[in-house]
C-alpha cells in the first residue's frame, strides 16, 4: 500500500482542489484521508455522508471540585498560564488557558482538582460519491491536538485500505509546517508539493520542502496558476531541479477552479478541456512514480 501525501507551504495554492481531484480520478481504487482538520473541506467536493461518526479524547483539563476547594490559591500561583482567576469569589479553570499540565491538581492540599480528557473533535468514516471511502474530522473550536488528530485519521484510512485491499491512501495534509503537517508526513510514501509562483509562494515551498528533506522522503511538486508570473515559475523550476524533486506538471490559472467549487465539484468533473488533461496526467505520472 502507498501512501501519497499531498501538502502545501502555504494556503490559497489550491492544494485541496487538485487533492479532490486525483481522490476522484482514483476512484474506488483508493482511500481518501482529510488530513487539514483545523480546517477540512474536502466533504464541500467529495459529499460524504457521514456513515459513522465518533468522539476524539485528547489532552487533559484542569477541574476544580468546588466543594471540596478552600479556596488557599495555591492552584492560581503555580499557574504560569494564569488559567485560574477568581470568579465570583470562586477559583475556576479556563479551559483556552489551560494546558493540561497538572501542576495545580499536584498542589491543592484537598485534592479538589481533577484532570479529565477533553472531548476536542470529532472523526468520521464516509461514503463518498466516487465509491469508496473518506476519513476525516473537525476539529473542535479552540481546541488543540491537531497533529494527534490528524494521527487517528491516517491510521483509521491505512486500516481501512489494507482491510479492502486498496493500493493507494490519498492524503490531504495540512499547509504550513507545524504539528499537524508533520504528522501528516509520517509513514508517507510520496509527497505532492503545490505551490504558486510568488514571492511568499517560494518562500514557503522552500520551508516545507526542509521538512520534507527530514523525513527522507520523495517529493514532486505541481505549479498551481503557474501562467501568471512566468519569472517566479521558472525560479520554482530552478529550485526544483536543484533539489532533485519531481517536476509533475505547470496548470495555468482557470477560473473554472472557484465555479467548479461553488457547485460541490471537482475540477475534472466540471472541466473537460485542458485543465482535466493535466491533472489525468499528472495523477499517472504520481502512480507511475
Amino acid at each position: 500500500m502507498k501512501e501519497i501525501v499531498i501538502i502545501s507551504g502555504k494556503g490559497g495554492t489550491g492544494k485541496t482542489s487538485i487533492t479532490a481531484s486525483f481522490a476522484y480520478l482514483g476512484g474506488k481504487d483508493v482511500i481518501i484521508a482529510d488530513c487539514d482538520v483545523d480546517a477540512a473541506d474536502m466533504h464541500l467536493l467529495m459529499q460524504p455522508d457521514r456513515g459513522k461518526s465518533q468522539d476524539f479524547y485528547s489532552g487533559l483539563l484542569a477541574e476544580i471540585d468546588q466543594e471540596k476547594c478552600i479556596k488557599c490559591g495555591k492552584c492560581a500561583e503555580v499557574c504560569r498560564w494564569d488559567a485560574i482567576p477568581v470568579i465570583d469569589n470562586k477559583y475556576l479553570v479556563q479551559p483556552l488557558y489551560c494546558e493540561g499540565c497538572g501542576y495545580c491538581a499536584l498542589v491543592c492540599p484537598t485534592d479538589a482538582i481533577s484532570m479529565n480528557e477533553q472531548n476536542v473533535g470529532k472523526w468520521y468514516l464516509s461514503n463518498v460519491k466516487t465509491g469508496t471511502k473518506m476519513v476525516h474530522a473537525k476539529l473542535g473550536i479552540g481546541a488543540e491536538n491537531s497533529g494527534k488528530l490528524v494521527a487517528k485519521v491516517k491510521n483509521e484510512a491505512k486500516a481501512i485500505a489494507e482491510k479492502e485491499g486498496k493500493e493507494i491512501v490519498i492524503v490531504d495534509g495540512s499547509p504550513g509546517i507545524g504539528c499537524p503537517v508533520v504528522s501528516s508526513l509520517s509513514g508517507a510514501s510520496y509527497v505532492v508539493l503545490v505551490t504558486e509562483p510568488s514571492v511568499s509562494g517560494i518562500h514557503d515551498l522552500k520551508r516545507v520542502y526542509e521538512l520534507v528533506k527530514k523525513f527522507g522522503i520523495k517529493a514532486g511538486c505541481i505549479i498551481n496558476k503557474a501562467d501568471i508570473n512566468t519569472n517566479k515559475t521558472n525560479d520554482i523550476r530552478k529550485f526544483l531541479e536543484y533539489e532533485k524533486i519531481d517536476f509533475i506538471a505547470n496548470i495555468p490559472y482557470d477560473e473554472d477552479f472557484t465555479k467548479a467549487m461553488t457547485m460541490g465539484k471537482t475540477i475534472v468533473e466540471y472541466n473537460s478541456g485542458n485543465i482535466k488533461q493535466i491533472l489525468e496526467n499528472s495523477w499517472k505520472k504520481i502512480k507511475k512514480i
